[in-house]
C-alpha cells in the first residue's frame, strides 16, 4: 500500500489507510461496479463498490497511488488533476460533547475565497468512503470539500469511523453538522458553505441547515422529509427497512446506540409504544422544521425515487411540497442510492450524469451566482417508468450475453411547475363483485355499473403472494434503473390469498400512445371485515401485458385495528405516487393480499378477510392522469 503522505494543512492527521485498497483496479472493474450498484444481495454494499471508493481514495490521500498503476488511466489522470489543484487530508473533528469525527477534505489550492460543500455521508459502516467521484467533481468545480461521518456510524479501526452513539439525525446530529461549519470555516475560510448529502446525509443536511443560517443551499439525494411516515404510516411498520438501517451502522445494536434509542427501537421492532416512536421520529424529521427552512430562505434541491424502500416517495413529496424557498424535486425510476450511485463512486470520470451534474448546477447557480439555467427550471422532473430503449447486455470482461438489458435511450422526463401540476385529472374506477371460483373482479368507471356496489369477496389472510412491491429491496429498484424492472406473471398470484380486479384492454383518452398516463398519487377505498380484529391490506397496481405478464406501478400497505366481525369498516388510503405510461391494449390491474416482507402486517394467517362494496360507500380506485 503506497504510504501516508506527509503533505497536510495543520489540521489533518496522518491518514492510515484503508485494509486492501492497494490491490489495482481496471476499467472492466470500473464498468462492473458501475454496472452493478452499490447494493449487495441481502441488502449490504457492494464489496467491490466498497474496495473501488477506498482504492480512489487512498490514491488521493496518498503519495504514488496512481503512479503505481492501482487505477485505470481515466480515474488515474482525474486524481491527478485534483491533487493538483487541491490539497486531500485527513481529520478528526472534535465535537462540542468530546467525541472525534472522521473527516475528508479537498482544499483548493488557488487564492480564494472559494464556496465550501459540506457532505455528511450516508448511513453506511463505511462513511465518507464511499464518494470518491463526488468530492472529485466538486473540487474540479472550484469547490473547498468537506466530507465527515456521522457520529456512531463505521467498523471500528476503519479511518472513516466517527466515534459516539448514532443520534438517527438527532439533536447531536444537529450540533455537529454546525461544529463542521465552523471547521471548515475555519480551515477555509470560505465565501459561502452549502451541504450536499445522500440518503442519511441528506436529511441531516436539511436539518443542520433549518437550524443554522450559515448554509447557503442544500442538496438532498435519495432523500427524506418525515421519518416518522419513513418508519410507520396507515398503522404499518416498514419492518425491512429499519432491519437494514440497523444493520449499516458497523457494529451491534448495543454499542451503536445508546439507550434511549435502543428502546425506540425495540419497541418498533416489537410493535409496541408507538405514538413514542413516532413523536422520537417527529423531532427527526426536516418536515417538522420546514417553516425555519422558509425564514432562511435555503434554496433546496430533492432527489428521490418512484420506487424507494428505504423512504418512500409520498413522505419526501409531502415534505418538499411544504417548503417556501427556492426549491427543485427531481424523481427517478429505481430504489435508493440507485440513480447516483456510480456518479458518487466516481467510475465513469467526465461522463454526463443528469442526476448528479443537476445537483451540482443548483450548487453552481445557488452557491457561486452562476446564471446556468437553473432560474428557469420548473419545481418538478420525473422520469416516466419504464419508457426508457434497452437492448440485450454483454458482460464487460467476456463480451457474453448477460441475460440482463442496457438502457440505449434514456426514459422520458417531465417538467411541471409545481407538483400539484403532476396531475391534471382523476380517473375514478368502481371494483365490481365478479371473483367466484378464483375469478378476477372488474374495474369500471365508477357510476357505470350497478355491479360496483352490493358484492362481498374473501381471501384467506397472512400468507403472502407473488404480488410483491419487489423482488429484494434496494437490489430490485437497482435492477430497474439499469433497465431491467422485475416481471411478474400474475397467473402465479394465489387467489385464495388475494383478491384482484381488471380494466379491460385500454384505449388512448386523446389519441396518443398511452392507454393511460397515470401521474401522481393514486387513492383507494375499501370496506373490510375479518375474522379477527385486524386486517392487513396490501394494494399494488400492476400495467398487464396482453401475455399476462405484469410490471409494477406503485403499491401501499395499511393495517386496519380494531374490527368488529360481521361490521364494516371503510378504509381510504393513497398509494405512494407514480408517473407510469400503461401502453394501450394493456390492462390495469389491482391486487389487494395481506402480507409483504416489507412490512409488519395485522393479518393473521388463516383467518377470513372479507372486503365489501356497500351502496353508502362504494369501492374505488382513483387513479392520478397526467
Amino acid at each position: 500500500m503506497p504510504q501516508p503522505s506527509s503533505t497536510t494543512d495543520g489540521s489533518s492527521e496522518e491518514f492510515p489507510g484503508f485494509p486492501g485498497s492497494g490491490a489495482a483496479l481496471t476499467e472492466a472493474d470500473a464498468d462492473r461496479v458501475a454496472a452493478d450498484g452499490l447494493w449487495a444481495s441481502g441488502g449490504t454494499v457492494h464489496p467491490e463498490a466498497v474496495r473501488f471508493g477506498q482504492t480512489v481514495l487512498t490514491a488521493l490521500l496518498t503519495d504514488g497511488g496512481p503512479a503505481a498503476g492501482a487505477l485505470p488511466a481515466g480515474l488515474a489522470e482525474q486524481v491527478e488533476r485534483v491533487r493538483g489543484l487541491a490539497l486531500p487530508a485527513h481529520h478528526r473533528i472534535e465535537t462540542t460533547d468530546g467525541f472525534r469525527l472522521s473527516a475528508f477534505s479537498l482544499r483548493l489550492l488557488a487564492p480564494g475565497p472559494h464556496p465550501l460543500v459540506v457532505v455528511p455521508s450516508g448511513w453506511t459502516p463505511f462513511g465518507w468512503g464511499l464518494f470518491p467521484g463526488l468530492y472529485m467533481a466538486l473540487a474540479l468545480r472550484g469547490y473547498h470539500v468537506l466530507a465527515y461521518t456521522p457520529r456512531g456510524l463505521g467498523i471500528p479501526g476503519l479511518p472513516t469511523t466517527s466515534e459516539g452513539y448514532v443520534d438517527v439525525a438527532g439533536p447531536h446530529d444537529v450540533a455537529d453538522g454546525s461544529t463542521v461549519v465552523d471547521f471548515g470555516i475555519e480551515r477555509f475560510a470560505p465565501a459561502v458553505t452549502g451541504f450536499l448529502g445522500e440518503s442519511y446525509g441528506s436529511g441531516i443536511s436539511q436539518l443542520v441547515a433549518a437550524h443554522d443560517e450559515r448554509v447557503a443551499a442544500v442538496v438532498a439525494l435519495s432523500t427524506w422529509g418525515n421519518l416518522a411516515t419513513s418508519l410507520y404510516e396507515n398503522r404499518t411498520r416498514h419492518l425491512a427497512a429499519v432491519k437494514a438501517l440497523i444493520g449499516f451502522t458497523g457494529g451491534p445494536v448495543e454499542e451503536k446506540f445508546d439507550e434511549e434509542n435502543r428502546r425506540i427501537l425495540d419497541d418498533f421492532l416489537n410493535d409496541r409504544n408507538l405514538d413514542a416512536v413516532v413523536r422520537w421520529a417527529e423531532r427527526r424529521s426536516p418536515e417538522t422544521y420546514t417553516d425555519l427552512t422558509d425564514d432562511h430562505g435555503t434554496p433546496t434541491f430533492f432527489s428521490n425515487t418512484w420506487h424507494e424502500s428505504l423512504f418512500a416517495v409520498n413522505e419526501a413529496v409531502d415534505a418538499f411540497d411544504r417548503l417556501r424557498v427556492p426549491k427543485r424535486l427531481n424523481l427517478w425510476i429505481g430504489d435508493h442510492a440507485a440513480p447516483e450511485g456510480a456518479g458518487l463512486l466516481g467510475t465513469a470520470p467526465g461522463a454526463p450524469d443528469p442526476v448528479l451534474d443537476e445537483a451540482y448546477a443548483w450548487l453552481d447557480h445557488h452557491l457561486k451566482g452562476e446564471r446556468n439555467g437553473v432560474e428557469e427550471w420548473d419545481e418538478v422532473c420525473g422520469q416516466v417508468m419504464f419508457t426508457y430503449v434497452t437492448e440485450p447486455a454483454t458482460d464487460p470482461v467476456t463480451g457474453r450475453p448477460t441475460g440482463a438489458r442496457r438502457i440505449v435511450e434514456p426514459a422520458v422526463r417531465e417538467s411541471r411547475p409545481t407538483w400539484r401540476d403532476v396531475t391534471v385529472g382523476h380517473e375514478v374506477l368502481g371494483l365490481t363483485g365478479e371473483g367466484a371460483g378464483g375469478t378476477d373482479g372488474r374495474l369500471v368507471p365508477a357510476g357505470e355499473d350497478a355491479a360496483t356496489t352490493g358484492w362481498r369477496r374473501t381471501f384467506l389472510a397472512g400468507v403472502d403472494t407473488e404480488a410483491t412491491a419487489m423482488g429484494e429491496p434496494l437490489r430490485t429498484g437497482q435492477a430497474e434503473w439499469r433497465g431491467n424492472p422485475k416481471i411478474y406473471d400474475i397467473r402465479k398470484i394465489d387467489r385464495r390469498h388475494a383478491l384482484a380486479w381488471t380494466t379491460a384492454p385500454l384505449v388512448p383518452a386523446d389519441g396518443g400512445p398511452a392507454g393511460r398516463r397515470v401521474r401522481g398519487v393514486p387513492r383507494l377505498r375499501l370496506t373490510v371485515r375479518s375474522t379477527v380484529s385486524a386486517a392487513g391490506l396490501i394494494a399494488h397496481l400492476f400495467d398487464v401485458a396482453e401475455d399476462d405478464t405484469a410490471r409494477i406501478i406503485t403499491h401501499e400497505p395499511l393495517n386496519a385495528y380494531d374490527l368488529t366481525p360481521d361490521r364494516d369498516t371503510t378504509v381510504t388510503w393513497r398509494l405512494q405516487a407514480a408517473a407510469y405510461d400503461i401502453p394501450a391494449g394493456h390492462r390495469l390491474m389491482l391486487v389487494v393480499d395481506s402480507k409483504d416482507p416489507l412490512y409488519g402486517d395485522a393479518s393473521v394467517t388463516w383467518t377470513q378477510t372479507e372486503l365489501g362494496s356497500p351502496a353508502e360507500a362504494s369501492s374505488f380506485l382513483e387513479l392520478p392522469l397526467g
